[in-house]
């Protein structure tokens, strides 16, 4: 399974972007997905998880409320909107396939990672 991450980019702070996860096989429909991001110097953590039929969300507190997650599984496509992005939300941002139909927060749950997108947000 091949995943594209795409849909970062520059915005300022307050402002929204949205994010895309492509899965190269339907064989992700199955399966929940996840995304992370990492920043330069920091480990990286778990922003927000669905289940395989979109029924079950998973978020970091520090996206709750502002960050939403949903999947259109004809498409086999996840999505991250993005809202009131903070300067704090910069990081490289990865989709990844869980092992499993159900998320979790911890990124051994995961088998399939796509490549990164670029998300900055000025202050």
């Amino acid at each position: 399974v091949q995943l594209q991450a795409c849909g970062g980019g520059l915005v300022q702070a307050g402002g929204s972007l949205r994010l895309s996860c492509a899965a190269s096989r339907r064989t992700s429909s199955n399966n929940a997905v996840g995304w992370f991001r990492q920043s330069p110097g920091k480990e990286r953590e778990f922003v927000s998880a669905i289940s395989w039929n979109g029924g079950s969300k998973l978020y970091a507190d520090s996206v709750k409320g502002r960050f939403t997650i949903f999947r259109d599984n004809a498409k086999n496509t996840v999505y991250l909107q993005m809202n009131s992005l903070k300067p704090e939300d910069t990081a490289v941002y990865y989709c990844a396939i869980a092992r499993g139909s159900y998320g979790s927060n911890g990124d051994e749950g995961y088998n399939y990672w796509g490549k990164g997108t670029q998300v900055t947000v000025s202050s």
